[in-house]
């Protein structure tokens, strides 16, 4: 049996694994036992009804944190010409085109965000079985296929989180930092839900959001009471 240390152990004895808490609670609680050296991230972990392997199941979007995340993306942007000036000018990381593909294909993945233009997906094309697998790959449904290079730049930069079901329907994502404030934390945490909600696909049947608990990136899960977190639906809309 893996040994558990004495803050791991006081921190979940100081959690009601079957209560469910307030948004406000919940996040007072979770900053309170983030006691690790670093700046523990914040998660966000919500199971919703559906089954993504049905297409009609399927649940993926972006949400533009009002707060950020607390964290400097690395962001990188194939284009050609003006929009690589363009993409350079608001603020892109890396920016290249075949040269570019060429460096992922050499196993150099140096960004944490990328972004194409159209005309270069044929070429981003190829990249999938190496970007796919990280989550990396451009998707005009989130946003990361765009003629728009400059907003798309800023908004990767500014706090935008692209998030996806997996297999069991569960969505995870970043909401920020432990040394947040309260009610910036809370604020992240109702956009991160209003987005889940409005990518409700239309074969989801019954109670879409079924629960959800956040953490810190050393801390224990604590429930959350779901009536007090949603401003766009009603719970199981």
């Amino acid at each position: 049996m893996a040994h558990v240390g004495k803050r791991i152990k006081k921190a979940r004895e100081a959690v009601d694994r079957v209560k469910t808490y307030g948004l406000d609670d919940a996040v007072k609680l979770v900053k309170s036992l983030a006691s690790a050296k670093f700046d523990e991230t914040v998660e966000l972990s919500i199971n919703l009804g559906v089954d993504p392997k049905h297409a009609d199941q399927m649940v993926r979007g972006v949400v533009n944190l009002p707060n950020g995340t607390g964290r400097t993306l690395r962001v990188a942007v194939f284009a050609r010409g003006a929009k690589a000036d363009e993409a350079r000018a608001a603020g892109a990381d890396v920016v290249g085109a075949e040269d570019l593909v060429a460096s992922v294909q050499g196993g150099t993945i140096d960004f944490d965000r990328c972004i194409a233009t159209p005309d270069m997906m044929p070429l981003v094309g190829r990249l999938g079985k190496v970007l796919g697998p990280r989550g990396l790959m451009p998707n005009p449904k989130v946003g990361t296929v765009t003629t728009d290079v400059t907003a798309a730049v800023k908004a990767s930069k500014g706090g935008a989180v692209e998030f996806r079901a997996e297999k069991a329907g569960i969505v995870q994502g970043s909401v920020g930092k432990a040394s947040f404030g309260e009610d910036q934390l809370a604020a992240n945490i109702r956009a991160f839900f209003d987005a889940v909600q409005r990518a409700k696909p239309t074969g989801a049947k019954g109670t879409y959001l079924e629960n959800a608990a956040i953490s810190s990136t050393m801390g224990p899960g604590v429930k959350l009471d779901l009536s007090t977190v949603q401003t766009v639906a009603q719970v199981g809309a």
